[in-house]
């Protein structure tokens, strides 16, 4: 058994059981996959995968099991890299995903401080959305992800809290709630809205508090980019409702933000990374940059709390996040 064997197996089966895409993702032959793939049923002496003719269709009950456990090695053989690499002087490369908005807002000072320190670091952002970051590091394909949605939920993750953050409410200087006193959900349905897409930046938070008041309003755009939100408040388009991190005091001067944290309440984002990653110096610096309170201890607590969610929570209720 090699571990390009395994390699190619997993490979099959993430571009849905397709060797000619599987062979393109890798940069190798069909014929040599399917191959490779045989030899390691013969070595096995078992079917991996259930057959319509030539086509691969599904995985055997063998071949299901033999996938988890190909997965769980091969992340094993980059550990062992990993440790090599770091003991050898070379940091490799770090993926990193995340959402458009931590990306243009949040990271790039710290982007900027790591770069400066492991300038030997080959650091690369992954974007999508929440869904899509978390399943990029199920697949192996990031390091670490960092998102206010969908990482919670992934049981294969340990995810940590990093920092709290409120929306506001944002309009033309010449917009009739600038003269409101008191800003409500009433009053703001009464007007277009212009806000994130479903999935991104906290917006079921957005869509929860309208619903709790028995308000339908008229979102008549989204988008994943506050910026492009702003592009369009600044038209006429509506009232905008963006994240406070995503405002800038010089840049926004000619629209008016109002604090909405007394509508939608606070919201948390999260760092996570798969309990069987291999930590490197690196990686704990990036996270610590990031999020202060996440030290290597703090952080080593979490991987010993391992899928105990409720002792991974207790470990963090004595902490204050920072909230923006």
């Amino acid at each position: 058994m090699k571990l390009h064997q395994l390699r190619y197996l997993v490979e099959i089966v993430a571009q849905n059981q397709n060797i000619s895409r599987a062979a393109e993702s890798l940069c190798t032959s069909q014929s040599g996959i399917s191959k490779q793939i045989k030899l390691l049923e013969e070595e096995l002496h078992l079917s991996l995968f259930q057959r319509r003719g030539k086509n691969l269709i599904g995985l055997t009950a063998a071949g299901q099991e033999i996938h988890q456990a190909a997965m769980r090695l091969l992340k094993n053989a980059e550990n062992i890299m990993q440790i090599a690499r770091e003991h050898n002087g070379h940091s490799g490369a770090l993926v990193v995903a995340t959402t458009h908005t931590q990306a243009r807002y949040v990271l790039p000072y710290v982007v900027e401080r790591f770069i400066r320190q492991y300038p030997e670091v080959h650091l690369h952002l992954q974007q999508g959305n929440p869904n899509q970051i978390a399943r990029f590091l199920i697949d192996g394909k990031a390091d670490i992800a960092i998102a206010t949605e969908a990482l919670e939920q992934c049981e294969e993750l340990i995810t940590m809290p990093c920092y709290r953050w409120s929306r506001s409410i944002i309009v033309r200087q010449d917009h009739p709630l600038c003269r409101l006193q008191g800003m409500t959900l009433q009053e703001i349905a009464k007007y277009p809205i212009v806000t994130y897409a479903l999935g991104f930046t906290g917006r079921y938070k957005v869509d929860e508090a309208f619903a709790a008041q028995g308000l339908r309003p008229n979102i008549v755009l989204t988008a994943v980019d506050a910026d492009v939100i702003k592009t369009y408040v600044r038209l006429g388009l509506g009232v905008g409702i963006i994240a406070n991190m995503a405002l800038n005091a010089g840049a926004d001067g000619d629209l008016q933000a109002m604090p909405a944290k007394h509508l939608f309440g606070v919201s948390t984002t999260h760092i996570a990374f798969k309990k069987d990653l291999y930590i490197r110096k690196s990686l704990f610096r990036f996270i610590e940059m990031f999020a202060p309170h996440l030290t290597e201890r703090v952080i080593e607590q979490a991987i010993a709390c391992n899928g105990n969610a409720g002792s991974r929570k207790k470990l963090f209720q004595g902490i204050t996040l920072p909230v923006y």
